[in-house]
């Protein structure tokens, strides 16, 4: 496998997502540099310590706490009680991938070195992933500031010998004391500090809108090329895409889903079967100005999530070359609150935009001559056959929810923690519904695909499609099969949709077709 060295160089989103789905293993700098910028923060919170310094959850209670003196004998006990008082989570328990992703986010804020974090607990968290003993981590229980103290308790958890984690595979839990006795492990023992910079942080958040920004691309894409085929299925005019016309509205994302629809529709098919109709019905007329909307705002999705990525988001944050202790409020998740609140309305308005070409292609007052809910079936057993009749009504409930999620989390704040969180971001439950938007999306777009492809079949088009839309359907018909007497769709939509959730179509079916 390649390795990742995490802590010297900032990550990318795609890194992250290649730890989470174990394509790579992690390792730590072995410069000299590195590792002594390490060592003076944890020194240096150690001379705090003994010259009885007073440091916010280190010698003190947490959050409203602080005024709490904690004894010089329990100093270390704190981490553990940390860990332990927080393991309240409760909902669905985030699944292998995401928590693999989790891991490697806390490990790059980490590994900065402005936490005061030793390295023996650096090197446990890059042996979990490399070993894949991951943590079992439930969703729900974090307000997005301190940061995702709850999910996270589930890492320091673990660390210590406590809760449950994820062996090798996503079905196989244990307790993570079984695992240390079967590696002859002694569990780790938190240092003062460290149980406060493994949890009050934004790693969760963080982590799952990592993820959330490579299942947008994916499904911007496959809008894209399923606008491209229904363009052609319902006879459309490919002029609404002219360059010169989308010269004079100069948002870039938006001018490059033209171009692409442009080049895929530049192919025999459309010399030979010019449009009658001067203007199409806005779902695909105007598809690059919905697509284009998440396309242009990439760039500062990008930017909010890999700065948060990359920063020290702990407190107090301990400064190794200065020798300072640093209070403040970087624990606070409102850039990914901000991002994910934003990206889930853009994904449902593209859930909405594929359920209107959906209620073009089977209705046959306005599909042009398709057959009615796209039925394959012959002459005789029409009658009968009801062909995507259901998926419709399904793509219209997956629409409808996923429009229902998209009202901002992050105006929910709420005063917790005796009025010490008085303000909070909401950045985790953002991200969760954001993550709940894409899955939805991601059942509309499998089954505009499979109502894309059928309505090409039925069109006789499939020979005469240029490279990318025929590479496509051939993605498509991998788990499809033309629909000609009525039956279940239920499997052939869930494979698609699980293989949009493992990032099949992005790696590596967009680099041949050159969709980067």
């Amino acid at each position: 496998m390649k390795i990742l060295v995490v802590g010297e160089q900032p990550l990318t989103i795609e890194q992250v997502v290649a730890v989470a789905q174990n394509q790579c293993q992690v390792a730590l700098p072995t410069s000299q540099q590195w590792q002594s910028l390490i060592q003076r923060g944890a020194d240096f919170l150690d001379q705090l310590l003994e010259e009885e310094g007073v440091i916010y959850g280190v010698t003190t209670g947490y959050g409203d706490s602080c005024l709490v003196e904690i004894p010089s004998h329990q100093v270390h006990e704190l981490p553990l009680h940390l860990s332990r008082f927080h393991g309240c989570g409760l909902g669905q328990n985030l699944d292998l991938v995401t928590a693999r992703a989790v891991v490697v986010t806390r490990l790059c804020s980490l590994a900065r070195g402005y936490s005061g974090v030793s390295l023996a607990l650096l090197e446990r968290l890059v042996w979990m992933l490399n070993e894949n003993i991951i943590p079992v981590i439930p969703s729900e229980g974090s307000v997005g500031a301190s940061g995702d103290l709850t999910p996270l308790s589930y890492i320091a958890g673990a660390l210590v010998g406590e809760r449950d984690v994820y062996q090798k595979k996503p079905n196989q839990i244990v307790p993570i004391a079984q695992v240390y006795a079967e590696y002859q492990l002694d569990a780790l023992v938190l240092r003062p500090k460290e149980g406060l910079a493994l949890m009050n942080g934004t790693a969760v958040m963080t982590a799952i809108a990592c993820l959330n920004y490579k299942k947008a691309e994916q499904i911007s894409l496959v809008s894209s090329l399923v606008t491209a085929m229904n363009v052609l299925a319902l006879e459309g005019n490919p002029s609404h895409f002219d360059e010169v016309l989308f010269a004079q509205k100069p948002h870039q994302g938006q001018q490059n889903i033209a171009a692409q629809l442009r080049d895929w529709l530049n192919s025999e098919v459309q010399t030979e079967h010019q449009s009658p109709r001067l203007q199409d019905r806005y779902s695909l007329r105007c598809a690059p100005h919905v697509i284009g909307v998440y396309e242009d705002s990439k760039i500062w999705l990008r930017q909010f999530i890999e700065n948060e990525l990359n920063s020290s988001n702990d407190n107090p944050l301990i400064d190794p070359v200065n020798l300072r202790v640093l209070h403040g409020g970087h624990f606070y998740g409102g850039h990914i609150a901000q991002a994910m609140d934003s990206l889930k309305i853009m994904i449902a308005n593209i859930a909405d935009l594929m359920d209107r070409q959906l209620a073009q292609l089977v209705d046959h007052k306005m599909n042009h001559g398709l057959p009615r809910n796209l039925t394959g079936s012959s002459q005789e057993r029409l009658p009968l056959n009801h062909g995507f009749k259901a998926v419709q009504i399904g793509v219209s409930a997956w629409t409808a929810e996923a429009l229902k999620q998209t009202i901002a989390a992050s105006i929910f704040s709420r005063s917790t923690e005796c009025h010490n969180q008085d303000k909070v971001s909401m950045g985790t439950i953002a991200a969760r519904d954001a993550s709940r938007v894409i899955l939805l999306t991601e059942q509309v777009m499998a089954a505009l695909c499979c109502a894309a492809v059928q309505a090409i079949q039925l069109r006789g088009l499939s020979e005469q499609l240029g490279e990318v839309l025929t590479q496509f359907q051939h993605w498509v018909l991998e788990s499809f099969t033309f629909v000609e007497e009525d039956r279940a769709l239920q499997h052939d939509l869930q494979r698609l949709v699980d293989r949009f959730e493992q990032f099949e179509l992005l790696n590596p079916l967009d680099q041949r077709l050159k969709w980067n």
